[in-house]
């Protein structure tokens, strides 16, 4: 049953899910299991970093912007100028 809903999880690429499952492994009897359960867990390790390492590279782009943004932005004058 484990088995199962770990690779519902991976397919749907639903991270709580894996995360709480991750938190419940069981004891695993058969040595098909156990190899199963590796190679779930080692792919959605991987699936992990991937999202990972999209992140950072899309919050480098969007800091990226914003300083292009505020580049391009004109200077704001702070004071008021009541003499005209």
């Amino acid at each position: 049953m484990w088995l199962k809903e770990f690779k519902i999880a991976l397919i749907e690429t639903n991270i709580d899910k894996l995360m709480t499952l991750m938190e419940s492994v069981p004891e695993l009897e058969n040595s098909q299991e156990i190899d199963e359960a590796i190679h779930l867990i080692k792919a959605a390790t991987t699936l992990v970093e991937s999202l990972r390492d999209e992140t950072k590279s899309s919050m480098i782009q969007m800091k990226k912007n914003i300083d292009f943004m505020k580049s391009t932005q004109a200077p704001l004058t702070g004071s008021l100028d009541i003499t005209s």
